[in-house]
């Protein structure tokens, strides 16, 4: 039997930081690593969760997700599972929206999408994959992501729209943390660091 909701507590993870995080550049498929800094970073999430009774860790297969996994101890614990793969930018990938502005200057990602990648909803479809499952284990959840991912995710439990993602701004290396008061669903931390 699964928790009482107002027990159970959702881990948002977002990976540590890249060469591309860093320069603005939009990562969803290129497996790029952690630099120096996301390694240390990601390091020091290991004492806040090494003694940490998870339900379940899950983890995105990018590489990037899965060094923060490892580092903060939990690698061994986890699954991976492609719902928390970061939003695909299909055409986008690699660029920066002050490049993808040059061509199409009121370009919003949560509003528009991006050409042969996803959209808002469509992101939100693997959200509501993942919240499904972490409401139907015992225990507390950890999932290491991405940012774009995380932020639809985070509006999809609140039950806002995927597009209201955007107005959670998440920094790499972070733990957020979604839960209940009562009944309701809430956001009990946002952007907290080891």
């Amino acid at each position: 039997m699964a928790d009482a909701p107002h027990t159970k507590k959702l881990f948002l993870i977002r990976h540590g930081e890249t060469e591309w995080s860093l320069s603005g550049r939009h990562t969803s498929r290129t497996d790029i690593p952690l630099t120096e800094e996301g390694e240390r970073r990601a390091t020091l999430l290991r004492s806040v969760f090494e003694n940490h009774p998870f339900g379940l860790v899950l983890t995105s297969p990018r590489t990037r997700a899965l060094r923060t996994c490892a580092l903060a101890g939990l690698l061994t614990r986890a699954e991976t599972t492609d719902d928390l793969r970061e939003w695909d930018y299909g055409d986008y990938e690699g660029l920066t929206t002050a490049s993808i502005r040059q061509q199409n200057a009121s370009w919003n990602l949560f509003q528009d999408g991006v050409p042969n990648g996803e959209t808002a909803e469509d992101v939100a479809a693997r959200a509501r994959h993942v919240i499904d499952r972490a409401l139907s284990v015992e225990g507390d959840i950890a999932l290491f992501s991405h940012g774009h991912m995380l932020r639809v995710l985070a509006a999809v439990w609140l039950r806002l729209s995927p597009e209201d993602g955007e107005r959670f701004y998440l920094e790499t290396g972070t733990i957020s943390v979604l839960g209940f008061e009562r009944e309701t669903r809430v956001v009990r931390m946002w952007n907290g660091r080891a």
